[in-house]
């Protein structure tokens, strides 16, 4: 049995219910909200196939060196260590989502991917929907972002669960800034899903990829990482949205083959985050700052909480809620 990370309790499950009133009726693209990078890399599969995400020279590399090159893919496919349970009872309310079938298998099963297959979708479903069940004033994000080995019947079938797992908590698309806590919390709604593929048209519970920019840095560099967010945030407000701050450094090729045997978590994150970190404790959420942001490893700093907090600066500053 998987044992929970030291350190990570259930200290955030209702933070969103417990937020002052103040905050509630606000709209809530103008919160500050933690949301985790490849959610689903908990758990990968390694005697699954290479995923069709990688590159043709990743897939020749693993047939060639099967179980060693999985075990390296292992190292840098996974971005985060807790189960979507864990991940919300920390507070992570957006989840960045990447899907694909497998090629050659019958039926339409869709599982998350990231290099490696991961689960199958249904169940992180299940157990985000459990979740919700248990705590009725929580809200989350869901970003499908990425499809991949699908054709249109694999749409059909990923939108229909979505609606059967989620039923009325699936919050109808409509415009941004009139969707506050207060709004959801009234409709019953816990589930705002956003469908980057034209499969979604007319389905009133998909909302558009438009409606959640997440500029993209792709950068190993701190400092680039940094100057691109700040420059990013400045547009934000033109757009209408909800935002995704990507607080994030991505390895190139050249850095996978310098920490072949370290992993994105050993050889990037760690040493990083605190210069990371440190930009995300100096911002501000409201109409022209932060809203959603992600990072890697959630679990190895006080992530949530430090992005939670942020919201506080809200209740501080009448002249920034109104902008």
């Amino acid at each position: 049995m998987r044992t929970r990370p030291a350190g990570i309790g259930d200290v955030n499950a209702d933070w969103m219910g417990s937020l002052p009133s103040k905050l509630s009726a606000m709209p809530l693209k103008y919160l500050a909200v933690p949301g985790s990078h490849d959610s689903f890399t908990f758990w990968v599969d390694v005697h699954a196939p290479v995923g069709p995400d990688q590159k043709a020279y990743v897939k020749y590399l693993a047939t060639m060196f099967s179980v060693l090159a999985k075990k390296v893919m292992v190292k840098w496919s996974m971005t985060q260590n807790l189960t979507f349970r864990e991940q919300l009872d920390a507070g992570i309310r957006y989840f960045d989502l990447r899907v694909s079938a497998k090629p050659g298998e019958p039926g339409n099963e869709i599982y998350f991917i990231h290099g490696l297959f991961g689960h199958k979708v249904r169940d992180g479903l299940l157990e985000i929907s459990s979740f919700l069940g248990r705590h009725k004033k929580e809200v989350v994000f869901l970003d499908f972002n990425h499809y991949y080995a699908m054709d249109a019947e694999h749409h059909v079938y990923l939108i229909r669960m979505l609606q059967e797992v989620f039923g009325s908590k699936l919050c109808s698309d409509c415009a941004v800034e009139s969707v506050t806590l207060n709004y959801l919390w009234e409709k019953k709604y816990q589930v705002i899903v956003f469908y980057h593929h034209p499969s979604a048209q007319g389905i009133p519970v998909m909302w558009p990829g438009n409606k959640i920019p997440a500029p993209w840095a792709n950068t190993t560099e701190p400092n680039k990482l940094i100057k691109f967010l700040d420059t990013t945030l400045k547009e934000r407000n033109k757009q209408g949205s909800f935002h995704v701050t990507q607080a994030i450094l991505t390895p190139t090729v050249n850095t996978v083959a310098k920490g072949l045997v370290w992993g994105l978590r050993d050889y990037l994150v760690e040493k990083n985050l605190p210069v990371i970190m440190s930009w995300v404790q100096t911002q501000r959420p409201g109409a022209d700052g932060v809203n959603i942001i992600t990072s890697d490893f959630v679990e190895l700093t006080d992530f949530a909480n430090i992005v939670i907090k942020l919201n506080n600066l809200l209740l501080s500053d009448p002249e920034r809620k109104a902008r």
